[in-house]
Parts: C-alpha cells; structure tokens; sequence
C-alpha cells in the first residue's frame, strides 16, 4: 500500500549549507591596481619570466644578439682609442632591424592572441577593469619590452664611449637622440604588433602576420626607394620612405635626432618633410590604439 506523505511546508523546502566560504573585508584596490598588475605580468610575460625556461629562450636570447654586437663595437673602440664609436646610437636599431621585428613578432601574440583563444578578454573585464584599462596596459607593457630590447645596447655603448674617455657632452647628446628615436620605434611597433596579433586568436598566424607585414614593407620600401634615386627621381625617395615603419623611424630620427640617413644617396628627409614622417608616426601609434580599443569592445561583449 502506497504511503501518503504530508505536502512539504515552505520552511521544510529551504535549506542553509555552510560550505566553508568567508566573505572579503580586506581593501578593494580597484582599476589603478587592476591596471599595474596587468602591465606588470604582460612585461614579465614579453621576457618569459614567471613562465616555463622554454618560454624564455627566444626572447633571451634576442636581447643577447642585440647587446652583444654592441659590446664588441666598444670593446674595439677601447682597444683602438678611437675617439667616435663605429655606429652611431641613431643608425643602431635600424641596423639591427630584422632583430627587431622577430621580437615583436613572437611577443606581440603571446601578449594577446592565448587571451582571445582561451576567451579570457570577457574575465578580464568582469572585473574592475574596462576595455581601455586592458588595452593600455598591453600596450605599455609590449612597448615598455620593446624599449628595454632596444635602449639596453645603446647603454651598453654609452658607458663603453666613457671608459674610452670620449667626449662627455658629445656622448651624452648622441645618447639621448637614440633613446628618444628608440622610444617612438617601440611605439610603433608594438601598436602595429598588437593589432595584427589581435586580429586572431591563434599566435602562429599572429606571428607569420607581423613578420610578413614588417619584411614586406621594408623590402618593398627599399626597392622602390633604389629605384627612384637609379632613375635620377631622389626628390620622391623620403615620400616612398612613409610607407615602412622602419624607414618611417629613420626619416624622423635623420631629420630631427642628427641621424645618418639609410635611405640609397644618404638623402634623407628635410625639416619639412620630417614633420610630415612625426605626424605620421603618431598618427599610426593613434590609430593603432584605435583600433585596439575597437578591437577588444567587440570581444568583451
């Protein structure tokens, strides 16, 4: 015979589990601190630290290759007394260009490209954060890499020169010229890093893109750069030269930074022309952010 059960009251249907959870009374550090962990996990994250000892080689050993040519350049300067360096802090990165841009290229999509595979982006702004919070400290933090790569060899050059008892005042000149030229470098690049980089979750397309965008318009801008000045056409050759980022960097630093013109004649951009290269440079750096800001808005939806 079937047992009637009496129908459950409301109190017999709720039910209190103490599963061990506490609430939070400690400080709420809000976005500022949000931000700053964020910018210092993605600059740590550019170097491989805090990660796997495969995860840091490259990026070691990249740095190794652009401080190393360095060293041997002062070493030679000191054992010959020479009273200039053989390369000039401007003419330093656009030399070690293809270094460079491998740099940017395998770190560029480790910084985003695993938060849009994993569809980490909407965590991240569950959080305090906002979109620009993100988008700021990834790019800081990619052009802050950047910066270290590029400024640590013309340190290494700066003190050499002194050892070698070369002119202070000339020295320290030609050394801050560099910084500021390299500053903009890493600016740009890494705007023009990320956004490849963010167009795709996977970091292998993002590294191929970035290093295909970089080569191609630098072999191209330099081809054409060649022909112009063969064909008596030197007048057009700074113009071609917006079209690089690289070439774009050395227009301004040899109109503006005393810099030694790569461009084929020597002939660089004039003060004029040089100003336009700025606008240029900032105004990529801008649209970069742009659409980095448009880009993650989309992805945090």
């Amino acid at each position: 015979m079937a047992v009637e059960h009496p129908p459950a009251t409301p109190g017999d249907q709720t039910r209190i589990h103490n599963i061990g959870y506490r609430s939070y009374d400690g400080p709420r550090l809000g976005r500022s601190y949000a931000r700053r962990s964020l910018y210092s996990q993605s600059l740590r994250g550019a170097y491989g630290l805090g990660r796997s000892a495969k995860s840091k080689v490259l990026p070691m050993l990249l740095f190794a290759v652009m401080c190393v040519p360095a060293a041997i350049m002062v070493a030679v300067a000191v054992a010959t007394k020479a009273h200039e360096l053989p390369l000039s802090y401007t003419r330093y990165a656009i030399v070690m260009q293809a270094v460079i841009s491998l740099y940017v290229a395998s770190q560029a999509p480790q910084s985003v490209s695993r938060d849009l595979r994993f569809k980490t982006v909407p965590l991240y702004f569950s959080r305090p954060i906002e979109t620009a919070d993100y988008v700021q400290a990834k790019f800081a933090a990619l052009a802050s890499a950047m910066f270290v790569l590029t400024g640590a060899p013309l340190l290494v050059m700066y003190v050499g020169s002194l050892l070698a008892k070369m002119g202070f005042a000339h020295q320290t000149k030609e050394f801050a010229q560099g910084l500021v030229a390299v500053a903009l470098l890493s600016l740009l690049f890494a705007g023009i890093g990320l956004v490849i980089a963010a167009a795709t979750p996977r970091r292998g397309f993002g590294i191929a893109a970035v290093i295909a965008v970089m080569t191609i318009s630098y072999g191209a801008v330099s081809t054409l750069q060649a022909i112009a000045d063969s064909q008596g056409s030197s007048s057009a050759v700074p113009w071609i030269g917006l079209f690089s980022p690289v070439t774009l960097i050395d227009g301004v630093q040899s109109a503006f930074l005393g810099g030694t013109s790569a461009f084929p004649g020597g002939v660089g951009p004039s003060s004029g022309q040089g100003a336009v290269y700025v606008l240029v440079v900032l105004g990529l750096i801008a649209a970069a952010y742009g659409l980095l800001m448009r880009r993650y808005k989309k992805v945090g939806l």
